[in-house]
C-alpha cells in the first residue's frame, strides 16, 4: 500500500511541473494538424488518380 501512496504523490508532483498549452496554442496546433492531414490526403489522392490513369492506359 505504501508503494501505491508513494506513486500517487509522485504523480501529482510531476503533474504540477507540466506546462499545459494555452487555448490559442491548442487551436493553432489543431488547425495545423487538420491542414497537414488534408494536404497529405489531397497529395495521395492525386497520386492514386495519376497511377490509376497510368494503369488503365497500360491495360
Amino acid at each position: 500500500m505504501n508503494k501505491l501512496t508513494n506513486y500517487i504523490k509522485e504523480s501529482i508532483s510531476e503533474m504540477k511541473k507540466v506546462t499545459w498549452p494555452t487555448k490559442k496554442e491548442t487551436y493553432n496546433y489543431t488547425i495545423l494538424v487538420i491542414g497537414i492531414s488534408l494536404a497529405v490526403a489531397a497529395f495521395l489522392g492525386a497520386l492514386d488518380f495519376i497511377f490509376n490513369l497510368g494503369i488503365q492506359f497500360i491495360i
